[in-house]
């Protein structure tokens, strides 16, 4: 039986929060600075014959991000079932974050320097080729770890000591915590060029993996429930089964949904930071610069009321249903990105930005929850993979490889310092993202039909 306790006690929420926020820290620099780490530092300096030579900057980070999804994938599978087998999650959090934090910190010695050195290499193709290969195993190695301890057992754990009457709530806080972490990362993007990427890949690797560390004393497994068929392998693919599929039809449309929204996320996120530093000409650094304590008291207050109304849309879910809020998060998702697509200056940007974060966060809430909710009792480590195939392997490939795609069909370049010439994400990587979202009317749609049917 579900446990039903609304309240949840000072030491879950210590874990939620501490393990929420830090995995999101760690994906957050996966996914914003491994990007630029390759642009800005280990194509920048290259030679043109040298650019020109290997492969392309666009594509080598469209590879990036689908080659890491399917190791995400993979992990989940695996570790998520191994956890159901053994009846615990602990283990699986505590030393993959150890882990996780030690792969992180690893970036901070690659270079194309060290790698001429370590492979004796004197080709310039050669030497960037190598490298920028190197930042893609080791980008998989990092999604490997980093999913066994978040993706697999943080997320079967949060399943765990929640129900369905405070799950929304629930993922009110942990939708938060990627807007925190990135906004916290991103206030590092500007010391980039101060401290260099090896100072900030060891610094966040470090803290990553004393998060770790304290969970070995603080996470309790006191209400992992598992169903198992005996065989390990059975339990694997459990999810894939068609007699599965049809008994937890809900679960498969909440993950469908899921899966139209993260894709559409996708398409142009891995670019983003890119597009506003090259293309919208956006300065983290002017703006640091500008700041006045007026201005950072009128922030703070913005981003406090931000909080208390996504919490509150959260706790508003638990009580009135989470059906209510799918169709109009979607429609604001897609109206912030398709206006984005028209801003010409980083203000306008920001203001399109606006409607379009807010839609993606109350989604979010509400379908995470309802995935949760759907969950088949006893198997939730095992389904995490499957979770993962909807949130991550397919968006992480097609998303980007769609912005890819209208980008260069955009045709839009940069020049750097040093007068190479690159390719660029433009615009329309918005207009694009805006189809994708729409389309996820189509399950959230059928999904309520099923919810009526259900409660009639």
């Amino acid at each position: 039986m579900e446990n039903n306790k609304t309240k949840l006690g000072g030491r879950i929420w210590l874990n939620i929060i501490l393990f929420g926020f830090m995995g999101q820290i760690a994906w957050a620099v996966e996914n914003m600075f491994f990007n630029t780490f390759l642009y800005n530092s280990i194509y920048n300096g290259a030679t043109q014959e040298a650019v020109n030579g290997s492969i392309d900057v666009m594509s080598a980070i469209s590879i990036m991000v689908a080659a890491s999804a399917s190791f995400t994938v993979v992990a989940t599978f695996l570790m998520g079932t191994l956890s159901d087998k053994i009846g615990k999650r602990k283990p699986f959090i505590s030393i993959g974050y150890i882990l996780w934090g030690i792969v992180t910190a690893s970036f901070g010695v690659i270079s194309r320097d060290h790698t001429a050195e370590l492979f004796h290499l004197n080709d310039e193709i050669k030497i960037l080729t190598v490298t920028v290969a190197m930042v893609i195993v080791m980008d998989c190695v990092m999604s490997f770890i980093g999913s066994t301890g978040n993706d697999a057992a943080f997320n079967a754990w949060v399943t765990d000591v929640t129900s369905t009457r405070n799950r929304a709530t629930v993922e009110s806080v942990l939708t938060i915590l990627p807007l925190a972490a990135t906004a916290g990362v991103m206030g590092l993007a500007g010391a980039v060029e101060s401290i260099g990427y090896d100072v900030i890949f060891i610094g966040l690797g470090a803290i990553v993996t004393l998060c770790g560390i304290i969970g070995l004393f603080s996470i309790k497994d006191s209400n992992v429930k598992t169903v198992q068929s005996g065989s390990f392998w059975k339990d694997l693919l459990y999810g894939f089964r068609l007699s599965v599929v049809k008994e937890n039809k809900k679960l498969y449309l909440a993950l469908s949904a899921n899966c139209f929204t993260s894709t559409a996320f996708q398409v142009f996120f891995p670019y983003i930071f890119i597009y506003l530093g090259n293309v919208m000409n956006f300065s983290l650094d002017n703006v640091l610069a500008s700041l006045t304590p007026a201005t950072m008291a009128v922030a703070a207050v913005v981003v406090i009321i931000a909080i208390a109304l996504v919490i509150s849309a959260g706790k508003l879910m638990d009580k009135l249903g989470k059906d209510k809020f799918m169709v109009f998060s979607v429609v604001l998702y897609f109206a912030g990105l398709f206006a984005a697509g028209f801003a010409k200056n980083i203000v306008v940007f920001f203001i399109c930005a606006v409607p379009a974060l807010l839609g993606w966060a109350l989604f979010g809430i509400a379908m995470n929850a309802s995935v949760r909710d759907y969950m088949p009792e006893g198997k939730v480590g095992s389904f995490q993979g499957i979770r993962i195939i909807f949130y991550v392997l397919i968006p992480m490939i097609i998303g980007p490889f769609i912005g890819n795609i209208v980008c260069r069909f955009s045709k839009i370049t940069y020049t750097n310092e040093y007068n190479v010439v690159t390719s660029a994400p433009g615009n329309v990587m918005f207009w694009a993202a805006a189809v994708v979202a729409v389309l996820t009317l189509i399950p959230v749609i059928i999904l309520r039909k099923n919810n009526k049917k259900t409660t009639e």
